[in-house]
């Protein structure tokens, strides 16, 4: 039995396994190809077959089922409900929509029960890991995976580092200083200058982790749902006692347009 290759490989042939990338004349034949593969690309589907069984042979180290449903729900918990959510709400409500924050919640719920039904019908007909690009591939073809795959690569990097930078927000305030106070501030156009080295530390240390093991990130995202979760459930439980009705109206002062923008 052949014995497994290594996870932690820097060769060539590892970051450019293409044959295209082999040599210099491979490549330029490869580019006067450009016209014909994209038009490959843009009409070839992928099947149940080539996702299940092909791909993942070809990635040559098997994924380990390490995760239990209790898992996946908390991980999906903790994807959508973050930190943001005690900051962003309040803003929202004050400035853009109003009381009818709450009509946006439930706008964006069953837009978001709508897509999970989509991804679960996909997730029984196609059980790979590679989420909704893999489902594209087989349902539009390689181009539309291409660009859903590209999509979620900006998504995450932007989230990521919106986050990040809002951990050095809420620093300062705990410290009771400017937010902007633990910035190192550049030369360059506002807006764009100032380097967050929190950000980054956090940005490291979250990496790191999640680099080490997928089920001791699993344990650490319980801790930080459950935390959150009951951070929810003070926050509303204390609206709740100390409510003032009179906040309510009026119910809508921006318009229908306010539930939009906020949604």
């Amino acid at each position: 039995m052949a014995s497994t290759r290594s996870y932690w490989r820097w060769s060539k042939q590892d970051f450019l396994p293409e044959e295209s990338f082999q040599t210099w004349t491979n490549y330029t034949s490869a580019l006067s190809q450009t016209w014909f593969r994209f038009k490959n690309r843009l009409t070839s589907r992928s099947d149940d077959e080539t996702e299940t069984t092909q791909l993942r042979k070809q990635s040559e180290n098997e994924m380990k089922r390490c995760l239990s449903w209790w898992d996946l729900i908390w991980f999906g918990f903790g994807a959508v409900v973050g930190a943001g959510i005690f900051v962003l709400t309040g803003e929202e409500a004050h400035d853009t929509v109003g009381p009818a924050i709450i009509l946006s919640y439930a706008v964006s719920g069953i837009s978001a029960m709508l897509s999970v039904f989509c991804y679960t019908e996909f997730a029984v007909e196609v059980p790979v890991a590679g989420g909704s690009f893999a489902y594209l591939r087989i349902e539009l073809g390689d181009f539309a995976a291409f660009i859903a795959a590209g999509n979620i690569l900006l998504e995450s990097i932007v989230g990521t580092a919106a986050v990040s930078r809002s951990w050095t927000s809420y620093f300062t305030s705990l410290l009771n200083k400017p937010k902007n106070s633990l910035r190192i501030k550049t030369g360059l156009k506002d807006g764009y200058n100032l380097l967050d080295p929190i950000a980054v530390v956090v940005l490291a240390a979250a990496s790191a982790i999640a680099i080490s093991s997928t089920r001791k990130t699993s344990y650490i995202n319980w801790i930080a749902s459950a935390v959150n979760t009951l951070v929810i459930l003070f926050v509303i439980i204390a609206g709740l006692v100390h409510a003032d009705t009179s906040n309510l109206t009026p119910f809508l002062p921006f318009g229908a347009k306010g539930i939009h923008i906020h949604n």
